[in-house]
């Protein structure tokens, strides 16, 4: 992993690449952001995923050699502007290696600037890592127990 890795705000020009991202994901790692086990994407829900306000819905993608390897995004609510729920995938080949991090603490820095003050997200009990992720930038959050998922709220300080 020596190639340097650039951050940014997506683009509608991403489209291809997040295509080019979806078949080197592995099936955990798609289950742990969507919850679910898809196996595609359809074309209009790839679309929607670059396509971004940069106010309401953000994303910051990490791109080495003109590939996304990473995403980060958050979705505000449209009864609270205030909340915004945030969700991270990280392409399997470069986890561990603080680009979730990375990502996360971008896009908090743009929301917080966008007025954003609370957090939430919908963590599985057994995914660790990003549990531990979350603790550390976010070390005021709550994980509440809702079904089968944890419920995670905090303020944006």
């Amino acid at each position: 992993m020596d190639l340097a890795i650039a951050t940014r705000p997506v683009q509608l020009d991403d489209e291809p690449r997040f295509h080019r991202l979806w078949p080197r994901l592995s099936r955990e790692a798609v289950y742990r952001r969507f919850h679910a086990p898809l196996h595609g994407l359809p074309p209009d829900a790839v679309h929607r995923l670059v396509d971004v306000d940069h106010d309401l819905r953000e994303a910051v993608v990490a791109d080495v050699g003109g590939d996304v390897v990473g995403v980060a995004r958050y979705d505000r609510s449209p009864a609270d502007p205030s909340t915004a729920e945030f969700a991270v995938v990280v392409e399997d080949a470069w986890q561990g290696v603080g680009l979730g991090r990375q990502l996360l603490s971008e896009l908090f820095a743009l929301a917080r600037s966008r007025g954003v003050t609370t957090l939430t997200a919908t963590v599985q009990p057994d995914n660790d890592r990003i549990q531990w992720l979350i603790r550390r930038l976010l070390p005021e959050a709550t994980f509440v127990r809702d079904d089968d998922v944890y419920a995670v709220v905090s303020p944006l300080s």
